[in-house]
């Protein structure tokens, strides 16, 4: 994060932060957010562009943008990418067929000037599914280990039931608010 952006939240003494959500289509962003934000979840179609969310959440508003992972809409994720704080970067763990192109999407984000210091969330999504690869699995096959230029997180969540979304959302927060508003 550059210096005149901390200055600047600093100065204006917001307590926001701007999170953006992405992954591969049918990874379950739309659904992550739905549950987080308490929405029902039972009629979830492909977003065909983006869906905002702002919410209070433990002292911080939250601009949750949660963007189409169609490879037709991938070009547009360029889009969002200003003064992003937070980056969830979700992973149909069910899919293994598709870990490949999940791993070469992340580390084309990873490059992105304007994404340098958002802290990362990597959400190993459907773990309620027969078969879905561990979150240990998603981080090796990934190669987080190898990621130094952001603060990062995997965790293995369920959308549709919840399991583990809250906690690994106040990572996230946490991460962010340690870095932009720690002059507060």
């Amino acid at each position: 994060m550059g210096f005149l952006k901390v200055l600047k939240k600093l100065r204006q003494k917001e307590r926001e932060m701007r999170i953006l959500i992405l992954g591969l289509d049918n990874a379950g962003k739309t659904t992550i957010l739905k549950r987080f934000n308490g929405e029902p979840i039972d009629t979830i179609s492909p977003t065909l562009g983006f869906n905002i969310k702002s919410l209070e959440y433990n002292g911080y508003t939250l601009n949750l943008w949660d963007v189409g992972g169609q490879k037709s809409l991938r070009s547009y994720w360029r889009n969002y990418f200003e003064c992003t704080d937070g980056l969830v970067w979700v992973v149909d763990s069910a899919d293994k067929m598709r870990m490949e192109s999940c791993k070469a999407e992340l580390e084309i984000l990873l490059q992105e000037e304007r994404l340098g210091g958002a802290t990362l969330l990597v959400l190993a999504n459907k773990q309620d599914l027969p078969g879905a690869l561990s979150s240990q699995e998603i981080k090796d096959f990934l190669q987080l280990d190898n990621i130094k230029t952001h603060h990062w997180s995997v965790v293995g969540v369920s959308a549709v039931t919840g399991d583990k979304l809250l906690g690994s959302v106040d990572w996230l927060i946490d991460d962010i608010a340690k870095r932009i508003f720690t002059l507060d």
